[in-house]
């Protein structure tokens, strides 16, 4: 039986067995953490990353990624999969303002926020405010690998905005 002295050396165990594929060990530590602290949280940020990516359970991912931001709005990590999230459920007005949030946090990884809001304005086919944040996006970005999906995103969206063009027609009397 494994005796933890402080709920921190709990997480590291339960971020340590989730970094080796062990979700369900991994999980029942968090949930333990949660049940003796439901403040601590970035449990609830290891919660919301189990709950999105593994179990596909959108609502609970969102549940503890808002319990997170609400908790330590400091923390830069969870604003870039609960941006992820709400993208992916199209959810406009969360997108906004956890966009702004993320971009006013310190250590936050701009490039992505930008790249996840190119993404958002794409997905609802408003083309000026995707390529605007893409632009944004590639005027942030470091590392090659993504430079290069930047500018893949950026043909992209200029691709559409040409297609869309060539049919847009105009009825004159």
């Amino acid at each position: 039986m494994d005796t933890y002295y402080t709920i921190e050396e709990k997480y590291l165990r339960a971020v340590d067995k989730l970094s080796y594929g062990r979700t369900t060990k991994g999980l029942k530590l968090l949930n333990e953490i949660i049940s003796n602290d439901p403040l601590y949280a970035r449990a609830h940020y290891q919660l919301g990353i189990i709950y999105y990516y593994e179990m596909k359970d959108y609502q609970t991912a969102g549940y503890h990624f808002k319990t997170c931001m609400e908790l330590e709005p400091s923390f830069p990590d969870n604003y870039t999969d609960y941006l992820d999230l709400l993208v992916f459920l199209n959810m406009e007005k969360l997108v906004n303002s956890v966009s702004i949030k993320a971009l006013n946090t310190p250590g936050i990884d701009t490039t992505e926020i930008y790249n996840l809001l190119g993404l958002f304005y794409e997905k609802n086919k408003n083309w000026t405010k995707a390529l605007l944040n893409y632009q944004k996006a590639f005027m942030e970005v470091t590392i090659n690998g993504d430079k290069i999906d930047i500018e893949q995103s950026l043909k992209r969206v200029r691709s559409k905005m040409k297609h869309t063009l060539a049919y847009t027609y105009q009825v004159t009397e």
